[in-house]
């Protein structure tokens, strides 16, 4: 059985005491697929060093995090644009419109937001869409960059049945991770209508840990429990669904 962690942030300092042993405790039990989403450049060098340490588990993307577009966002896209000159990436992510914390900069992120999607179309690569209080301004960026080369994953999916076929709409996959488990997390109650092939399984360490571990560091080896109630949800074996979901990454990342 190979499940996989299609976001997982493992080179955060939440980590850094025991960084090792949490990643070879997950891979033990047939998680062996991290997908590292960059937040900006000064995450770059911590995602390297990881992919150094764990090259056959670590697949690394590349993008600027809504929540780190500042008055330098500029800088920034420009540093994701020469590090694709460098070398490859699995995906543009983790990258969208986040209104929880700031609203200031609607009109910054919209451009970084459109402007990394078009960076994706242009290496042939994924997006990974983070959204916050902006269902809406995510929605209208990605109708106006829709077509057969905008594919990607809705990180952390946490909205309606309505939104997860929006979603679904523009070749988007649905991440689906520790909230699926929270009793009042709402996911448990229409996920059923949403095809399997259509998600993918993630923790967001060491952010959102499913329960029982709610409200504690989460880590990529609590992708089980995840799977383990999205099992229950389908009537599906924990195997079917760890080998329908690991699919489902391989056909969005291509690896």
């Amino acid at each position: 059985m190979i499940l996989t962690d299609t976001h997982t942030h493992l080179y955060s300092k939440e980590f850094d005491k025991d960084r090792a042993e949490r990643i070879q405790a997950a891979i033990d039990k047939g998680i062996s697929r991290f997908f590292i989403p960059a937040i900006d450049s000064k995450t770059t060098t911590a995602m390297y060093d990881l992919e150094k340490e764990f090259p056959e588990n670590v697949y690394l993307m590349m993008g600027l995090h809504p929540t780190s577009v500042k008055e330098n966002y500029k800088e920034e896209l420009q540093h994701i644009e020469a590090q694709l000159e460098n070398r490859k990436f699995c995906a543009i992510g983790e990258i969208g419109i986040d209104l929880y914390w700031d609203k200031s900069l609607l009109k910054e992120q919209q451009i970084a937001f459109k402007h990394q999607i078009k960076i994706a179309k242009a290496n042939n690569l994924p997006i990974v869409i983070h959204c916050r209080d902006a269902f809406d301004e995510v929605f209208e960026v990605l109708e106006s960059e829709k077509g057969e080369d905008l594919i990607g994953i809705f990180h952390c999916f946490t909205g309606n049945l309505e939104q997860a076929r929006q979603a679904i709409s523009y070749n988007m996959k649905l991440g689906i991770g520790g909230v699926v488990t929270f009793k009042n997390g709402g996911l448990d109650t229409f996920l059923r209508q949403i095809p399997i092939s259509q998600i993918v399984l993630e923790t967001d360490s060491p952010y959102l840990a499913p329960a029982p571990h709610r409200g504690k560091r989460n880590e990529s080896a609590y992708i089980q429990l995840i799977a383990e109630k999205v099992a229950d949800i389908y009537e599906l074996s924990i195997e079917e669904v760890a080998a329908i979901t690991t699919k489902n990454s391989n056909d969005i990342f291509k690896v």
